[in-house]
């Protein structure tokens, strides 16, 4: 019986945090920042620290957890603008990035395997966020709204001289985006993890 309660309690303990930090990351979703290389409706945030933090600390199925309760409460509460591919794109690489860097982290957990596990985390999730948005989020979305895909290019060719196509939209655009997204993030959640695991393993 004794073994059973102190299952129960950590269960019920990972829960409340693991909503905690549901709620954190939906709120970091509204700290946005403009970049002037990529299409206005895309903005740097760092929602995904938390589920990072989540995903080192218990694992990253709690980690995958705290990124998909983060873009239900963001439709529940603020709806989409989207049509809901906005959502799935969001879905699709913060997953990636949350659960590859966790995984990572999971089979050693140091120094220098945090910083790997933010690594590979950076570029997995650069390479699916590049591949998704080119093979399926763009295109879905030009569907949905009627815009041709080469559109997409021509509000970013005033302000990123690098991009003349949707192609190039990808890869002078998306990808630096993403970096520059998983950059920013990784380097906040590597300065909180710590000090963060260390209160809520007390």
């Amino acid at each position: 019986m004794e073994k059973v309660s102190k299952k129960e309690k950590v269960g019920l303990r990972e829960l409340i945090i693991v909503s905690m930090f549901s709620v954190i990351a939906f709120l970091l979703m509204y700290v946005r920042m403009p970049v002037f290389f990529a299409p206005s409706f895309m903005d740097v945030d760092i929602s995904e620290m938390p589920a990072l933090i989540a995903s080192f600390s218990f694992g990253p199925l709690l980690g995958f957890v705290v990124v998909l309760i983060k873009i239900v409460l963001k439709t529940l509460l603020q709806g989409t603008t989207t049509a809901y591919v906005g959502e799935l794109s969001n879905l699709i690489v913060s997953s990636v990035f949350v659960v590859t860097a966790g995984l990572i982290y999971k089979k050693n957990k140091t120094l220098k395997s945090a910083i790997i596990a933010l690594a590979v985390g950076v570029v997995s999730m650069s390479i699916v966020a590049t591949l998704s948005n080119y093979f399926v989020i763009f295109p879905l979305y030009g569907r949905l709204m009627g815009i041709p895909l080469e559109a997409f290019a021509e509000p970013v060719k005033e302000f990123n001289p690098l991009v003349n196509s949707y192609l190039s939209l990808m890869l002078f655009a998306v990808v630096p985006f993403n970096l520059l997204k998983g950059l920013i993030t990784s380097i906040f959640t590597f300065i909180l993890y710590k000090k963060t695991n260390k209160i809520i393993r007390r």
